[in-house]
Formats: C-alpha cells, sequence, structure tokens
C-alpha cells in the first residue's frame, strides 16, 4: 500500500490549518513554511479541498483558508478522498474490466489486499482532524482491534 505525497501533503495541510486556525484564516504560505510544502503544490490541493467541502476561503488582507467543519467532524478519509487519492492495496482497479493479473481474472491474493485495503480506509474513517492534532492517534489500532474482537464474541 503506498500514500502519494498528495494525500500525505493533504493530511498535513489539514493539520496545520486546524491547529493554528482557531476559526480564522490561515495563509497558504504560512502552511507553505510551517510544513515545508510548495505553495503551488498547497494551492492545488486546497482547491480540491475546497471542492470537497472540508475548507473555505477568505479573500482579501487576511484572507486565507478555514476549515469547513469543526476538527472532531473532519476524517482523515475524507481528506484523502477529497484530493482523489484512491485508499486501496490491489494492483488492479476497482470495476475496471481488466483484473490484477492484465487479463480478465484476479491474481490469488487479490482478496487478501482488498481485505487491506478495507482496513486501512476504515482505520482512516475513524480517525479524525482532532484526534491528529490531540495526538491521539497512537495505540489506536489496538483499541479498534479490541473492538473488533469483543463484538466477535
Amino acid at each position: 500500500m503506498r500514500l502519494s505525497t498528495k494525500g500525505r501533503y493533504a493530511v498535513m495541510a489539514m493539520v496545520d490549518l486546524a491547529t493554528h486556525g482557531h476559526g480564522k484564516p490561515v495563509a497558504l504560505a504560512e502552511i507553505a513554511d510551517r510544513q515545508a510544502i510548495s505553495l503551488s503544490y498547497l494551492e492545488q490541493l486546497f482547491a480540491k479541498l475546497r471542492r470537497g467541502g472540508l475548507v473555505g476561503s477568505v479573500r482579501g488582507p487576511g484572507g486565507g483558508y478555514l476549515l469547513a467543519h469543526a476538527a472532531d467532524a473532519t476524517r482523515i478519509s475524507d481528506i484523502i478522498l477529497a484530493v482523489d487519492e484512491p485508499i486501496r492495496a490491489t494492483r488492479c482497479m476497482p470495476g475496471s474490466p481488466k483484473g490484477c493479473t492484465g487479463d480478465t481474472s484476479r491474481c490469488m491474493t487479490h482478496d487478501l489486499w482488498e481485505e487491506l485495503g478495507n482496513h486501512i480506509h476504515l482505520f482512516l474513517s475513524s480517525v479524525t482532524l482532532y484526534d491528529v492534532c490531540e495526538k491521539r492517534v497512537l495505540g489506536m489500532s489496538g483499541v479498534i482491534y479490541r473492538k473488533a474482537v469483543m463484538a466477535a464474541e
């Protein structure tokens, strides 16, 4: 599973916005400096985040970007999906007539990688911007695993 810079940088920038915004617009140049991300790259990402309804923009002096929703209502998976980053671990594209092996068949490990992609998506859907800002992510996999085990019993 490979998450490209598009998804990682979008999450980094949104965490920065949530941390430094406090209800006021934040200029992309400030985020670019703090996160060492190209300003032009951030402009492309924030255009997608705005279209995805995750941020709002304010023009003029003192303008910038604001979170469209509270940090605890913004899931990491939504950020990644808004910048067109697929959350999948398979080699083939879902719904494509071409299978993993180049013809119409799936590889022998397709179900394994597809299920891994599902788990990644579930995990990223369970984590919010607030969780990341408050450093509440470390150890969450154990909590999620324990909940799953308890539910199965």
